[in-house]
C-alpha cells in the first residue's frame, strides 16, 4: 500500500477528453461552415429588398389616400350641388355655402406652406410626414359623417396645409431611397463605406426607375377614385337630356364650368344608411393607406443623418428655401412647375366637365376620368426611355403632346346632348393623359438629378409642389373665366415653360457655373450624443468649431461645375485653412489626452505613497 505521503499516481488521460471541445467552446470558436462575403451579399440582398418594399409602400400608400380622397370629394360635390338633396337633407343649412368655403380652404391654404414645409419635414422626419399627412385626410373622411360648417370648413383647412407636405415628402422620400439602394448596391465602394459624397450622375438610374414606378401606381387613383360614382351614384343620376336641358354651348364657346347646367341632377335621393356604408369603406380604406406608410415605409434617413438635418437650427431651415432660388436652375423651371400645377386642375375640370360632360351627360363622367388615370399610369412607363434617352425628352415629350391639343382645343365646340361624340372625348383625354404623365414624371425625375445632395432634397420638393399649388390657386380663381382664355394662358405658360427649359439646359451644357447656399454644418449641443469620428465634438473644442463655422461663412455660395467630377466645395485657400484648423484642434486633443493621462498617473502615485 502506497504511503499517505506518497503522491497520487498519474493515470493517462482519455484521448476523447482532449478531443470533443466544451459546447461553449462550439459556439465561441470558429465556424469552418461561415462565409463572410456570402453573408455580406446576403445582408445587403435583404437591404435591397427593404428599399424596393420601402418605394412600393409609399406609392401605394399615396395612391390609395387620393383615391379616397378624390372618390370622395366627388361624390360631396355632386350630392351637395341637387337642389333637391340640400332641401331634404339639410334644410336652411347653407350646404352650398359651406362647399365654396371648403373647396377656398382646399386651395387657399396651400399658399402658405413654403413657410412651414421644410420645417415640418426636418423637425417630424419624411416618414412621420407621410404618416401625418395620411392621418389629415382621413380626418377630412371622418366629417363627412356629420355635415356642418364646424366640421368640414376645419378639416379642408387642413387638408390644405397637408397637400405640399405630403408631395413634398413623397418627392423626398423616393429619391432618397434611389440613393439608398445605389448605396446597398456597391456597398464595398470607399465612398459608400465612408458615407461621403456620392458621384454626379452615380443614381441616376435608380431616380429614374423609382420615380417612374411611384407614378405607375399613383395615377391609378384617378380610376379608383371613380369607384363610388361608378358602384354607387350612378343608379341615382338623370340621364344627359335632362342634365344637358339649358346648356347651349360646350367646350371653346363656354364659360365657367357648364354654363346653364341643370341645379337637380339625381333621378331620387340614395338613403342615408347607404351614404354611411360608403363612407366606411372609404374610411377604412384611409386607415389603409395610414398603416402602410406607418408598418410598410422604412425610414429615409439614418438616425445621426436625422439629427443632422435638425440640428441647423429651424431660422436656417426656413431661410433655405428662399435661398435656393438664387439658383437659376430652379428659376429656369419655374414656369414648368406652374404649368404642372395647371395641367393637374384643368384636366380633371376644365377637360372633362366642360369638354366631356357638357357633351355626354354627367353619366359618363367616370368613364372619362378613368380613361385619364388609365392614360397617366400606363404612359408613365415612357420616363423609363430616359435609361437611354437624354433627360429632355420626357419634359419635351409632354409639351409637344400637350401643344397641338391645345391649339385644337381652342377651335372644338362640340354640340351639347352628343353622345356621339364620346369615343373622340376619349382618344382627346388620353392623348392629354400621355403629355400629363410625360411633365409630371419628367419633372420629378430632373429635379432628383440635378440636385443629388440629400440635404437639399426636402427644399426643392417643396418650392417645386409650392408653385404647383400657387398655379392650382390660379386654376381655382379663373373658375369663370371664358374656356378660350383658359386654354391661351395654358399655351402662353407652356411656350415660355419650354424656352426657360431650353435655356437652361444650354447653360448647363456651357459649364456655366450655379449658385447654391451653404447649409451650415451641425452643431450639436444636446447632452450625451457624441459623433463616432476623428473629429471630437465636445464643449472643450465648440470654440474651435465656432471659429471653423465663421471661416466657413465667410464663402457665402457654393459655386458646382455640372460637367466636372464632384464640385468644389470653396478655393484652395479656404480648404488649406480648414485643413489648418483641423490640425490645430487635433494638436489640441492630443494636448488634453497628455494631460489627463499626466494627470491620472500623478493620483495614482498619491494613492500608492498614502
Amino acid at each position: 500500500l502506497p504511503s499517505p505521503l506518497s503522491p497520487p499516481p498519474l493515470y493517462p488521460l482519455s484521448p476523447s477528453l482532449h478531443l470533443s471541445p466544451s459546447p461553449m467552446e462550439e459556439f465561441l470558436g470558429p465556424q469552418p461552415e461561415y462565409d463572410e462575403e456570402e453573408e455580406e451579399k446576403k445582408y445587403y440582398r435583404r437591404k435591397k429588398l427593404g428599399v424596393v418594399k420601402n418605394v412600393l409602400g409609399a406609392s401605394v400608400g399615396g395612391m390609395i389616400i387620393y383615391s379616397v380622397y378624390m372618390g370622395l370629394l366627388q361624390m360631396q360635390l355632386i350630392l351637395h350641388y341637387d337642389e333637391t338633396y340640400r332641401e331634404v337633407k339639410y334644410g336652411n343649412l347653407g350646404l352650398e355655402d359651406i362647399d365654396k368655403k371648403m373647396l377656398m380652404g382646399i386651395n387657399v391654404t396651400p399658399i402658405i406652406a413654403l413657410l412651414y414645409t421644410p420645417i415640418l419635414i426636418r423637425f417630424l422626419g419624411t416618414k412621420w410626414m407621410m404618416f401625418l399627412a395620411s392621418g389629415i385626410y382621413a380626418l377630412f373622411v371622418s366629417t363627412n359623417y356629420w355635415e356642418r360648417y364646424y366640421t368640414l370648413v376645419p378639416s379642408a383647412v387642413a387638408i390644405g396645409a397637408a397637400i405640399v407636405p405630403l408631395w413634398a415628402s413623397l418627392g423626398n422620400y423616393i429619391t432618397r431611397m434611389a440613393q439608398q439602394y445605389y448605396e446597398y448596391v456597391n456597398y464595398k465602394e470607399d465612398h459608400v463605406q465612408e458615407q461621403k459624397k456620392l458621384p454626379k450622375g452615380a443614381c441616376h438610374r435608380y431616380v429614374i426607375i423609382f420615380q417612374s414606378v411611384f407614378f405607375i401606381i399613383f395615377h391609378l387613383s384617378l380610376v379608383f377614385a371613380e369607384f363610388p360614382q361608378r358602384l354607387f351614384l350612378h343608379q341615382f343620376l338623370s340621364d344627359y337630356n335632362h342634365t344637358l336641358y339649358n346648356v347651349k354651348h360646350c367646350g371653346a364657346e363656354g364659360s365657367g364650368m357648364i354654363e346653364g347646367f341643370n341645379r337637380t341632377v339625381l333621378k331620387h335621393l340614395p338613403r342615408s344608411l347607404l351614404l354611411i356604408q360608403v363612407e366606411s369603406v372609404l374610411m377604412g380604406a384611409a386607415f389603409l393607406s395610414m398603416i402602410i406608410f406607418l408598418a410598410v415605409c422604412g425610414a429615409a434617413y439614418r438616425p445621426t443623418e436625422e439629427i443632422d438635418l435638425r440640428s441647423i437650427g429651424w431660422g436656417n431651415i426656413f431661410q433655405l428655401p428662399f435661398k435656393h432660388l438664387r439658383d437659376y436652375r430652379l428659376r429656369l423651371l419655374i414656369p414648368f412647375f406652374i404649368y404642372s400645377g395647371l395641367d393637374s386642375l384643368f384636366s380633371v375640370t376644365g377637360l372633362t366637365l366642360s369638354y366631356g360632360v357638357c357633351t355626354v351627360g354627367l353619366e359618363w363622367l367616370y368613364l372619362l376620368v378613368m380613361v385619364y388615370g388609365l392614360s397617366c399610369s400606363l404612359f408613365s412607363c415612357l420616363s423609363l426611355s430616359l435609361l437611354r434617352l437624354p433627360r429632355y425628352v420626357s419634359l419635351l415629350g409632354g409639351a409637344v403632346i400637350h401643344g397641338p391639343l391645345l391649339v385644337f382645343l381652342l377651335f372644338w365646340s362640340p354640340a351639347p346632348r352628343s353622345p356621339d361624340q364620346l369615343p373622340y372625348l376619349l382618344v382627346v383625354i388620353a392623348l392629354w393623359g400621355m403629355g400629363s404623365a410625360l411633365n409630371k414624371t419628367g419633372l420629378s425625375i430632373l429635379l432628383g438629378m440635378l440636385y443629388e445632395d440629400k440635404e437639399r432634397l426636402d427644399f426643392v420638393y417643396t418650392i417645386y409642389h409650392w408653385w404647383q399649388a400657387i398655379a392650382i390657386f390660379i386654376v381655382y380663381l379663373w373658375t369663370g373665366l371664358i374656356m378660350r382664355a383658359k386654354l391661351s394662358i395654358l399655351l402662353v405658360i407652356l411656350l415660355l415653360a419650354c424656352f426657360c427649359y431650353w435655356t437652361m439646359e444650354r447653360r448647363l451644357a456651357k459649364n456655366m457655373q450655379f449658385r447654391l447656399p451653404r447649409i451650415p454644418r451641425p452643431k450639436h449641443k444636446v447632452k450625451g450624443y457624441r459623433y463616432l469620428e476623428e473629429e471630437n465634438s465636445d464643449e472643450s473644442n465648440s470654440e474651435e468649431s465656432d471659429e471653423d463655422d465663421d471661416e466657413e461663412q465667410q464663402e457665402e455660395v457654393i459655386r458646382e461645375d455640372f460637367g466636372g467630377d464632384a464640385g468644389s466645395q470653396g478655393s484652395d485657400s479656404t480648404r488649406e485653412r480648414r485643413g489648418g484648423a483641423r490640425g490645430r484642434r487635433r494638436r489640441r486633443d492630443d494636448d488634453y489626452e497628455q494631460a489627463g493621462a499626466r494627470e491620472e498617473r500623478e493620483e495614482e502615485r498619491g494613492i500608492e505613497k498614502e
